[in-house]
């Protein structure tokens, strides 16, 4: 199986979070494996074990064309064996950016659909489809948000977090699988905030709860803000893209765009509103996706 490297906790220093006396530290996850970095480490871990326990030799999964996950399964199918499919939102474009190059190069056969089919990928008929086109294959959802995914990212909460001495967790949230885990894995010890990366998340908090499942009554010690979404999932102005270069050279933090930037300049601007108490401690998880950084 994939290997997980040891990630340090970085401490961000800001005249801001010493005024308010916030305290502000960033657990590198990006860090933890060259290519499978971050929360995919956690989610792809248990479908990959069960992939292997059911004797499949394929994967088969789905994302944008600058997906993190798409990235990610593919350099974990290399690594571990697995032949890896592909189903790309979109029309094929040349030259193919650095996500889909380097899953190409992972071996990972790359099949392009419209929007409107991209649409039925839940659909069972749709998933049929694909067994009589490809054969046998183990599927992981988009973003691999699944049970074992949740599964995955409890385990990150109940072994890693647990070392870790805060009062706030704070997060960026796609699909809700890493922060469904992470709340169940906190078990109401502590506040979980989710950031939001796409426009109208407002829906996120329903996906969170049906994926926590039967203790979502009794961990409630969670929300997500849907206001730092930047003008929608992969959207970048150059506000953002400012902010991520100015954190990299003053804080020596590498951000991304899609996810990470939006998260720690959400964290920043709810220190401002008073969010947090004075003398708290603010831990933000780095969920990689540093790859992408090349495309803007």
């Amino acid at each position: 199986m994939i290997i997980y490297q040891e990630t340090p906790v970085q401490e961000i220093k800001d005249p801001l979070l010493e005024e308010v006396q916030v305290r502000l530290l960033v657990k590198r996850e990006d860090l933890n494996h060259p290519y499978i970095s971050g929360n995919k480490w956690w989610k792809l871990k248990y479908n990959l074990e069960e992939a292997r326990r059911l004797g499949k030799k394929k994967l088969l999964t789905f994302g944008g064309a600058y997906s993190n996950h798409i990235y990610a399964t593919a350099a974990a199918a290399r690594e571990v064996g697995f032949e890896s499919i592909g189903i790309i939102r979109g029309e094929e474009k040349h030259p193919l950016n650095s996500t889909l190059t380097f899953a190409k190069s992972s071996g990972m056969q790359l099949h392009y659909i419209s929007r409107e089919a991209y649409r039925k990928k839940n659909e069972l008929e749709f998933i049929e489809s694909w067994h009589k086109q490809i054969g046998d294959f183990y599927l992981i959802p988009e973003g691999g948000t699944n049970e074992l995914a949740v599964k995955g990212c409890e385990e990150f909460a109940i072994k890693i977090l647990a070392e870790i001495d805060f009062d706030v967790l704070c997060l960026p949230v796609g699909t809700g699988g890493t922060m469904a885990g992470i709340v169940k894995g906190l078990e109401g010890k502590k506040e979980a905030v989710g950031i939001a990366v796409l426009k109208n998340g407002e829906f996120l908090v329903d996906e969170i709860k049906t994926l926590i499942g039967d203790n979502v009554n009794i961990y409630r010690n969670w929300s997500v803000l849907t206001s730092y979404h930047h003008g929608g999932y992969a959207k970048a102005p150059k506000e953002l893209l400012a902010f991520i270069a100015k954190f990299k050279k003053d804080k020596n933090l590498p951000l991304d765009p899609v996810y990470t930037g939006k998260l720690m300049w959400a964290v920043l601007e709810e220190v401002k509103k008073g969010r947090f108490d004075r003398g708290s401690s603010v831990l933000a998880i780095h969920t990689g996706g540093l790859q992408g950084l090349s495309h803007y």
